[in-house]
């Protein structure tokens, strides 16, 4: 499967983007999609996933602020961010493998995706 991640930008602290990651190939739906982050001289960090049974799972420095979502019919998975701050702003990646089934802690291990899109940079103004 390929992922092609898009919809960051530049935004004032407050502010909402809507990132966007087209996944191609067969069986999206079988697929759980993730979000992770890395910022400048951090590692990537986990940030959002969703699961192919519907389960949504969130990193502690994005929950209530952020939502993922998927649309099956345009094998597309969506990252809703509010209420960004300053330290929100990282390169954001989208993530797949059809293999993470079980544990929450499995979501966020990043080594467990197999498939990566080219990340996408949102900053975020003070």
């Amino acid at each position: 499967v390929q992922l092609q991640a898009s919809g960051g930008g530049l935004v004032q602290t407050g502010g909402s983007l809507r990132l966007s990651c087209a996944a191609s190939g067969r069986s999206f739906s079988m697929y759980a999609m993730g979000w992770f982050r890395q910022g400048p001289g951090k590692e990537r960090e986990f940030v959002a996933a969703s699961s192919r049974a519907g389960g949504t799972y969130y990193g502690n420095s994005v929950k209530d602020r952020f939502t993922i979502s998927r649309d099956t019919s345009k094998n597309t998975v969506y990252l809703q961010m509010n209420s960004l701050k300053p330290e929100d702003t990282a390169v954001y990646y989208c993530a797949a493998d059809y293999t993470i089934y079980g544990s929450s802690s499995y979501y966020s291990d990043r080594s467990r995706y197999s498939y990566w899109g080219q990340g996408t940079q949102v900053t975020v103004s003070s």
